[in-house]
């Protein structure tokens, strides 16, 4: 049945594993690294992170597209995956707020994706071996030949990829998270009375609803913004956004982020911006065997533990964090890496995971009322 309605497409990775299954999306040949995503759920969220730049996202969940796609769940302007893997596809929808199948928005995008593989046996390659760089194509059917053209292709580890995904122009953020999709419903939209400004390193959408919806003003900055022109909108707070790649290559960021922290601004990171904040306050990343990216990764400290929705490949290394003023506010209860910091006397923290969710859990949405509250604060101790 597949041979008469679809392409072959060939997977390989770069220790030479080969899947052999059928093209959905668009044809073509893509390389990136190979990660695993293991949520039940929001694969267009997925698709249209920005902190996917970069990567083949094989999704664990064995059915993909059955609720279609719509402009209301992109967390950015278009998808940002090399490519995509699933174990079966729906080509038909079912979902009053579907626009479009999953396989036609690829298409769209020039996004090649392949299914009908085992992808419980490929993601156990990527958990024991670590995740690594694969290709998938539709041109290009003979194993050795497409594993030549893979060993040409960069590590993501030192791979820069945040000048891919930021923002061009500065520019400003006013839409609230929608009222039919609110998890909250008894919140109003606080009308705007700090300014926050976001420095973008591959920014989620949700995220600056949250801010929006608890009053904040946010414009939104590219990453290579110097910190004069941030001081120049004069803002009650920062946010670090979360973004792709290895956060030690964004050289330019922690020098940035230090010369704000000298004004004592309320600071807040989040993914990336979590690590860029830790290298700005001396400490060190380094890169995950396999990263953490579901919904339900919990998180914690002191017995007190919030479910979170995570997309990383790299951390904090815990013992490069020796200045006594920064405490560890939160670890990833699995593997015990550093999931979140918070500064003992300067009006900063950050976690690695997600409190916007989008897809995910709310548990830690509580994290965006903190930060309202230290600039509320600071702007009272100035006033």
């Amino acid at each position: 049945m597949f041979s008469e309605t679809y392409s072959p497409a060939l997977l390989v990775l770069a220790d030479g594993s080969t899947f052999r299954g059928w093209s959905f999306g668009a044809s073509g040949t893509v390389m990136g690294e190979v990660v695993f995503n293991t949520g039940m759920t929001g694969y267009q969220e997925v698709l249209t992170d920005p902190s996917y730049c970069g990567q083949i996202v094989t999704f664990t969940y064995p059915e993909l597209g059955n609720t279609g796609v719509n402009p209301e769940d992109e967390e950015s302007a278009r998808p940002h995956v090399r490519g995509a893997i699933a174990r079966n596809i729906c080509e038909i929808p079912s979902n009053w707020r579907s626009v479009q199948s999953l396989p036609d928005y690829l298409k769209q995008h020039h996004i090649p994706g392949i299914f009908g593989i085992d992808t419980r046996a490929l993601t156990r390659i990527l958990r024991s071996t670590g995740v690594m760089n694969g290709a998938i194509s539709t041109e290009v059917l003979d194993d050795s030949e497409l594993l030549r053209q893979l060993q040409a292709a960069p590590s993501m580890a030192g791979l820069n990829l945040v000048n891919e995904v930021t923002t061009a122009q500065p520019y400003e953020w006013a839409e609230p998270t929608a009222t039919l999709w609110e998890c909250f419903p008894e919140e109003d939209t606080v009308a705007p009375t700090l300014t926050v400004v976001a420095i973008d390193f591959g920014i989620k959408r949700n995220i600056l609803r949250r801010l929006t919806r608890y009053g904040c003003r946010v414009i939104v900055v590219p990453a290579d913004t110097p910190p004069e022109t941030i001081l120049s909108y004069e803002p009650d707070g920062i946010f670090l956004s979360n973004g792709p790649g290895d956060p030690a290559a964004v050289t330019e960021a922690p020098k940035t982020v230090q010369a704000l922290l000298d004004k004592q601004l309320p600071t807040f990171g989040i993914c990336m911006g979590h690590q860029i904040l830790g290298l700005s306050l001396g400490g060190e990343t380094f890169k995950l065997k396999f990263g953490h990216r579901g919904l339900n990764h919990p998180c914690g400290l002191s017995q007190q533990v919030e479910i979170t929705s995570q997309n990383h490949g790299f951390a904090i290394a815990a013992d490069s964090i020796a200045d006594a003023d920064i405490e560890i506010s939160h670890l990833n209860l699995n593997d015990r890496t550093v999931a979140g910091l918070r500064h003992k006397t300067l009006p900063l923290f950050s976690v690695q995971y997600h409190p916007e969710a989008s897809p995910g859990p709310h548990d830690a949405d509580y994290l965006f009322r903190d930060f309202v509250a230290l600039m509320r604060q600071n702007a009272a101790a100035k006033a």
